[in-house]
């Protein structure tokens, strides 16, 4: 573990952290890197807890800007390969060794972060890969809220996955999702003022109000972040387009989240886009379709929402079936679900019904 101590260091931002530093710096620290902590005005015991950690702990006065917040974390380190960690973020696995070896100084690494969607049982759990680790003379960060790693030129940035994963516990009450979201709408919205508008932002507006269930107003981000020329390799461009289509399905209308087909070559490379053309086929009465896009999503390797690939895909076609009236295959869909509970609910009903 000691060859990470002499190049790398890990820089995070803090406020009022205090039930997250355990679980989180504990399995940081046994990598054997620096660990800077940039505390933004805590009133609980998040600088004493980190002192556990760490003696590498700052102060930055909070101004409404994450990136001027994270670029003053980098400044305290002592390497130049930084890794950027979250305190809510908890590391389940790392392969040290490899990571040692992946170092690129031209290249963005990317951490595998799972995102547990609520904490029910059934919940589904988001997997995505976020810029996090880099050689400061070539990257830092910038924009106010929902900050993101920017190559210092103007090359294109290029990234590469790195073998580190962590469990993201975020905000797992409905009362903290409203704050954060609440907090991050004012924070875009400022930067939107001072800087136009631009697909990310656009983006995550979208999201903001979603949490807040504003789903009219989440469509107008999405659509105006649509607007623009975007890449559709940028994986939040793909989620943008997948809120998008649910939006409207909420919504009801149905005609528009139809014409999704037209970019559905585009974006069919992954399985949560086939999967939400199920769905709309579905709601649109077209149940033939609806079940080839559910058959078709369980053959897709790439996915971000655990299930749109296996058991929610199957579940749905179950539900089709049913409608249909053709029980022996509903039941053969359900089958295949494992333990997803309403699946087995499903089941249950029918054997009792047959």
């Amino acid at each position: 573990m000691n060859e990470l101590a002499g190049w790398l260091s890990i820089c995070m931002i803090a406020k009022n952290e205090e039930k997250h530093i355990e679980n989180c710096l504990k399995p940081l620290s046994s990598l054997g890197a620096e660990i800077i902590v940039v505390d933004t005005g805590s009133a609980d015991q998040t600088t004493s807890l980190c002192r556990k950690y760490t003696n590498h702990i700052y102060h930055f006065d909070w101004c409404d800007d994450f990136s001027a917040a994270r670029n003053y974390s980098i400044s305290k380190a002592a390497n130049d390969y930084i890794l950027v960690v979250d305190f809510d973020e908890y590391l389940i696995n790392a392969d040290i060794h490899e990571l040692f070896q992946l170092k690129q100084c031209e290249k963005a690494g990317m951490i595998l972060r799972q995102n547990p969607t609520s904490s029910e049982p059934d919940s589904n759990m988001m997997v995505e890969r976020v810029a996090r680790f880099f050689h400061r003379n070539y990257y830092h960060y910038t924009g106010r809220i929902h900050e993101q790693v920017t190559a210092l030129s103007d090359t294109e940035i290029q990234y590469y996955n790195i073998p580190l994963t962590f469990l993201h516990k975020g905000y797992e009450s409905a009362e903290d999702l409203k704050q954060k979201a609440l907090r991050n709408i004012r924070l875009l919205l400022m930067d939107l003022e001072q800087n136009g508008s631009n697909p990310y932002t656009c983006f995550q507006l979208g999201q903001s109000y979603k949490v807040l269930k504003d789903t009219r107003k989440a469509l107008e981000y999405y659509d105006l972040g649509l607007s623009f020329d975007v890449d559709p390799a940028l994986t939040y461009v793909q989620t943008m387009v997948e809120a998008y289509g649910y939006c409207l399905l909420e919504l009801g209308e149905i005609e528009r989240a139809l014409q999704l087909e037209n970019i559905y070559d585009v974006f069919c490379k992954r399985a949560d886009f086939v999967f939400l053309m199920g769905h709309i086929y579905m709601n649109a009465g077209l149940f033939d379709l609806a079940i080839s896009q559910f058959e078709k999503a369980t053959t897709i390797a790439d996915y971000a929402t655990a299930g749109t690939n296996s058991y929610l895909a199957w579940y749905n076609e179950g539900v089709v079936y049913e409608v249909l009236g053709n029980t022996e295959k509903a039941v053969a869909c359900y089958k295949r679900c494992g333990n997803f509970s309403k699946a087995l609910e499903r089941l249950k009903f029918l054997c009792k019904s047959g």
